[in-house]
This record gives C-alpha cells, structure tokens and sequence, in this order.
C-alpha cells in the first residue's frame, strides 16, 4: 500500500513542474523580456538602484528572466521538483496529523 504521504509528495511535485512557468511568466519574467509594469519591473528597479544601475549577472532577477526566456534547465527542474515533493509530503503528514 503507498503511503498517503507519499502521494501528497507525488502531486507536489508534479504540480510545482507544472506551475513554475506559469508563475514566472505572471510575474512579468518573459520570452520577450521584463514586462512593464509587473512585479518583475519592480524587481528590477530595485536591483538595479542597489547596484548602481544595473542588474548583477546571476542574481533572483537575472535568473528568473533567464528562467522566463529559456524555460527550465534539468537542474532547475530538479529543484523545483524536490521542493515541490517536499513541501507536498509535509503537508500530507500535517493533513494526517489532523485528520486523526
């Protein structure tokens, strides 16, 4: 018999694959660039008056807009599934915690 925690961790880490895009690309992260007036251009602003004007290379703001331009590496998929099964099978042992 699968455990219920382990299903929890299954559908939390198929839905983190599937949302990510999803909300990188509502946050303004786009394949066509930083969308005006999104909470990625607020990001970017913020960004760039802390470093004198410009967007340091690998910081949240330049790989979230590389992430909405390009899409997800394997690497990246590996995380967000991990956390996505992580967060999944916490919340299934807290729901059992309940439930009891």
């Amino acid at each position: 018999m699968v455990s219920p925690t382990m299903i929890t961790a299954a559908v939390g880490a198929a839905f983190s694959v599937l949302l990510t895009p999803f909300v990188i690309s509502s946050a303004g992260f786009t394949s066509g660039g930083i969308a005006a007036g999104s909470i990625a251009s607020s990001m970017m602003s913020s960004a760039a008056i802390a470093n004198g004007g410009g967007v340091a290379s690998g910081s949240l703001v330049a790989t979230l807009q590389s992430l909405g331009a390009a899409g997800l590496t394997k690497a990246a998929t590996a995380g967000v599934v991990s956390a996505g099964a992580a967060v999944g099978a916490a919340a299934g042992w807290v729901a059992r915690m309940f439930i009891r």
